[in-house]
């Protein structure tokens, strides 16, 4: 059975609304940047979210609570997230950032449009099926391209079969909050609201996990967070404008494209990993640039 939810049939993708997505994921390299530079990723995690939660009062105040059918959407989201930051956490434990965030961003797309005719009513064209999947695959080009460095320590390849094992895992975790919150805007049909809703919630559940797990050392934990926190609040309101923006845009484009154009963060990540940390840029990763470029183009024309 097909969830529609009222939702008229969303076919195409404009320019306008295909360089408002860009930018959002531009947003979406920039805070994941802040948030790689940490020495703490599970607590600067917990940081910006318990700081969205506040960001997220005078959001709720101006644009009011969402529409009770939308409520269900943003607890199922809200649940769906912690084991997002924990799949997260555990990815990054276990390998380079390089090879985890790629595999995870880069899956995530196609399968969301595997699951959108079905659960969100969106029917795609071969030429936007193509666009999702150069994107895909170029990200992953991109995500090889940055893991060239092997590591010979003790272990490492056991490590890093745990952090792919992860990533993958959670590529389905995304997958799964991206449609849910692609149902939960469109009930909602109030995007800002739906946004303020989810982001007044979401990290709540997280940040109360990790003080917990981190409550025998409050004194580093609210040293580490005196810090950090001018960091975490830009990270936190890049992380809002991104999301917002991807969830506005599920209201107006299919889900499945949305998805695929977010993920093109990943090459505004590795070109300001160029331009700013002066780190080499070859033929591999000028590969993946050029298919998530097709891709992209593919979804515009489509």
């Amino acid at each position: 059975m097909t969830i529609t939810l009222g939702v008229p049939a969303l076919s195409g993708i404009s320019g306008g609304l295909l360089l408002v997505v860009l930018f959002g994921a531009l947003l979406h390299a920039s805070w994941n940047a802040l948030l790689k530079s940490g020495t703490d990723k599970p607590l600067d995690t917990a940081l910006m979210q318990g700081l969205g939660s506040l960001m997220a009062i005078p959001l709720v105040m101006w644009t009011g609570l969402p529409e009770p059918q939308a409520w269900p959407w943003i607890l199922l989201s809200t649940t769906i997230h912690i084991a997002y930051y924990q799949a997260l956490a555990g990815a990054y434990r276990h390998g380079d950032l390089s090879l985890t965030y790629p595999l995870m961003r880069g899956s995530a797309p196609l399968l969301v449009a595997l699951a959108s005719p079905l659960l969100l009513g969106d029917s795609l064209s071969l030429l936007a099926w193509c666009g999702v999947g150069l994107v895909s695959l170029g990200v992953l080009v991109l995500g090889l391209a940055r893991s060239q460095a092997t590591d010979t320590a003790p272990g490492h390849e056991t490590r890093r079969r745990k952090a792919v094992r992860f990533a993958l895992l959670n590529a389905c975790i995304i997958a799964c909050y991206t449609v849910v919150d692609g149902l939960g805007v469109r009930a909602s049909g109030n995007a800002p609201a739906y946004v303020a809703g989810l982001f007044l919630i979401d990290g709540l559940p997280y940040l109360a996990l990790v003080l917990w797990q981190r409550r025998a050392d409050w004194p580093a934990v609210a040293a580490h967070c005196r810090r950090r926190w001018p960091l975490a609040s830009l990270g936190m309101i890049a992380s809002l404008g991104s999301y917002g923006i991807a969830l506005w845009a599920m209201t107006r484009a299919p889900v499945a494209l949305v998805a695929a154009l977010r993920e093109s963060s990943v090459l505004f990540a590795a070109l300001i990993s160029t331009v700013v940390l002066r780190e080499h840029f070859g033929w591999q990763k000028a590969l993946g640039t050029g298919v998530i470029v097709a891709g992209i183009v593919a979804i515009r024309l489509h």
